[in-house]
C-alpha cells in the first residue's frame, strides 16, 4: 500500500489535474494541444537526446531485455490482431489498430516516471533503451501491417519504406538519434548548450502528464465494451506476464527485469489512439481503451511493484 501512496498515486494525481482542468474548462482543448506538443515534440525528446547521450550504451544495452520486453509486446500485438479479427469479427484494418493498441504500452509518460519514483533516477537505464526502439519499432510494425492489409499483399516494399520513412518525422526519434550519435561519436557539447537542453527537458514529464489527463477527458467509454476489456487484459495482465516469463527464461538481471515487467505492465499510450484517428479504424475502442487501462493502471502497476519486491 506504501508504494500505491507513495509511488504511483502522485503520477496519477498530475494526470487527474489535467483532467480536472479540461472538465471544468481552465484550459481549452487548444491549451491542451499546446501543451501536449510542446512536451512530445520539444521537451521530451531533448529529455530522450540526453539520455541517451549520457548512456554507457556497451553498458546498459542486453539482447535479453529487448527481446523480453518486445517479445511480450509482439505476443500482444498478434494476440489483438487475431482476437479482433476472429474472436470479435472486425474487419482486418480494425483488427490491425487493435492489435496496435496492445502492442503500445506507454513506456514514456508512465513506464519513466513511475520506475523513478519506485526505484530511482538511477534505474532508468533500462527504461531509456526500451523507450529507444519503441516508437520506431512499434509505428514500424503497426503502418507495415496497416499498409500491407489496405494493400491485401501488393508492395509491400514501398509500404515499408513509406514506414520507415514517416518515423524520421517523429521527434521521439530524432532526439534518440541525435543523442546516439553525440554519445557514439564522442564529441563533447558546451555546458551552456547542455544546461539549456536539460532545463527545457525537466518541463517534459510533468507537462505531458498533465496534457494527458486533459486529452483523456475528450475519450468517452462507449460501444464494443467486450473488445475494449479483451485489449485492457492483454495490456494490463498478458503483456506484462509474457515479458515476465521471458526474462526469467533468459535470466536478465533484476534491474532490467524490473524495468521490464513494470514498463510492460503499463496502460496503452495515446499513439494508440494516434495511430487509429491516423487511419480511421477502431477509434472508439482505442480511445475507451487508453482511458479505461490508464485508470485501472493505478492498481494493476501496484500489483507489479509488489510482485517485484
Amino acid at each position: 500500500m506504501q508504494a500505491l501512496v507513495q509511488v504511483i498515486l502522485p503520477v496519477f494525481l498530475v494526470v487527474g489535474a489535467g483532467y480536472l482542468a479540461a472538465w471544468r474548462g481552465w484550459m481549452t482543448p487548444g491549451g491542451v494541444d499546446g501543451l501536449m506538443k510542446f512536451a512530445q515534440g520539444i521537451a521530451i525528446p531533448m529529455l530522450l537526446f540526453l539520455a541517451m547521450m549520457r548512456l554507457d550504451l556497451a553498458h546498459v544495452f542486453d539482447w535479453r531485455l529487448l527481446v523480453s520486453f518486445y517479445g511480450g509486446a509482439l505476443s500482444g500485438f498478434v494476440a489483438g490482431l487475431l482476437g479482433a479479427r476472429f474472436l470479435f469479427g472486425r474487419e482486418w484494418e480494425d483488427a490491425v489498430a487493435v492489435g496496435f493498441i496492445c502492442l503500445f504500452s506507454n513506456s514514456m509518460l508512465l513506464g519513466v516516471p513511475i520506475t523513478e519514483r519506485a526505484y530511482g533516477a538511477a534505474a532508468l537505464a533500462p527504461n531509456y533503451i526500451i523507450v529507444a526502439f519503441h516508437a520506431p519499432l512499434c509505428y514500424l510494425i503497426g503502418i507495415t501491417a496497416m499498409e500491407g492489409v489496405k494493400a491485401r499483399g501488393a508492395g509491400l516494399g514501398r509500404t515499408a519504406m513509406k514506414a520507415l520513412n514517416g518515423l524520421w518525422h517523429n521527434p521521439l526519434v530524432i532526439g534518440i538519434a541525435l543523442g546516439a550519435a553525440v554519445n557514439l561519436s564522442g564529441l563533447t557539447l558546451p555546458v551552456v548548450v547542455v544546461d539549456a537542453v536539460e532545463l527545457i527537458s525537466r518541463a517534459g514529464l510533468p507537462a505531458a502528464l498533465f496534457g494527458l489527463g486533459g486529452v483523456l477527458f475528450r475519450y468517452r467509454p462507449e460501444g464494443d465494451l467486450r473488445l475494449i476489456a479483451y485489449v485492457v487484459v492483454i495490456s494490463l495482465a498478458l503483456h506484462p506476464t509474457i515479458t515476465w516469463g521471458l526474462g526469467r527464461f533468459f535470466a536478465l538481471d533484476h534491474g532490467p527485469f524490473r524495468s521490464a515487467v513494470l514498463t510492460a505492465g503499463m496502460a496503452p499510450g495515446v499513439n494508440a489512439y494516434l495511430f487509429a484517428d491516423m487511419y480511421g479504424r477502431a477509434k472508439r475502442i482505442a480511445a475507451s481503451s487508453v482511458l479505461i487501462a490508464t485508470a485501472l493502471c493505478i492498481l494493476t502497476a501496484w500489483g507489479w511493484m509488489t510482485l517485484l519486491g
